[in-house]
């Protein structure tokens, strides 16, 4: 019917999902829906399965039990559509890349590894840069770049991918505001675009800034839902084990009987095992 929208396809489905590693159980029970668009939040402290989760969405790990369907079909079919955007400081700042090249590897999956990229390529390069602001570093060595531009330049890689669910370790993790203003103008851009975000955070604020949605996980699923209803002090209490409170309308976790937010490092998608 005329004015009618189709309604958003789900991007990511979660179906119950048990991942073991060595017998024990890492992460249980895992189970929600993100549809184009959503944004989610992974929220948990240090091995609570939020890296292991990324790892099964990518296909890098077997599932003990449950299923995982990304964009319509499996993890592993579905890898060149879906972005992973690491933490930064992950790769090798003494790598001789400049800016422009590590978004054009963005445009590796549908030329494969034997074709040069096309001047058309170049263009949409050119263009994420752009999106991120650092159109005019384009030809700066990756590594002489700051934390957060480097930061920037990742996402502009995944939006020249053309993805249409985007993995974001960590995004905001050490970047100045200006860079965390610019990260939250490019995903507000790409989830009005369709594009579904999911993205482990300890930064109870930017999850409120830059998600509609959170799972709280510690092993297990606590919760999966409503940003606004899922981050109370109760299941904050469950998934952090540890007191929290409510101060100026906003949930804080207490670490040790401190009143300070509690922010435990995490532990990256390119570990095999999660600790703590």
């Amino acid at each position: 019917m005329s004015g009618d929208t189709e309604a958003p396809r789900p991007a990511l489905v979660l179906d119950h999902v048990t991942v073991v590693f060595d017998g024990v159980p890492v992460l249980e029970d895992v189970h929600g829906c993100v549809h184009e668009g959503d944004s989610v939040a992974l929220v948990g402290p240090n091995g609570a399965g939020k890296s292991t989760l990324l790892r099964a969405i990518l296909g890098l790990v077997p599932l003990a039990s449950g299923s995982i369907e990304v964009l319509g079909t499996t993890p592993r079919a579905a890898r060149g559509r879906v972005g992973y955007v690491p933490q930064s400081d992950q790769l090798d700042p003494e790598f001789p890349i400049d800016a422009l090249q590590v978004v054009l590897m963005g445009r590796y999956p549908r030329l494969g590894w034997f074709r040069r990229p096309t001047r058309a390529d170049r263009r949409a390069a050119m263009d994420a840069l752009e999106r991120v602001g650092l159109a005019d570093r384009a030809h700066s060595r990756f590594g002489s770049l700051s934390g957060g531009q480097r930061q920037r330049v990742l996402i502009a890689r995944a939006v020249c991918q053309d993805a249409g669910l985007l993995l974001l370790d960590e995004p905001f993790n050490g970047v100045d505001a200006a860079t965390q203003d610019a990260i939250l103008e490019v995903l507000s851009e790409l989830r009005s675009e369709g594009v579904a975000v999911v993205m482990p955070t300890h930064d109870l604020a930017v999850a409120h800034l830059a998600c509609g949605d959170a799972c709280l996980l510690n092993r297990r699923q606590v919760a999966f839902g409503p940003i606004g209803e899922v981050l109370d002090p109760e299941a904050l209490r469950e998934t952090y084990r540890v007191p929290s409170l409510v101060r100026s309308g906003d949930p804080v976790i207490v670490a040790h009987g401190q009143g300070f937010p509690h922010r435990p490092d995490d532990d990256h998608v390119h570990e095999h095992h999660e600790h703590g």
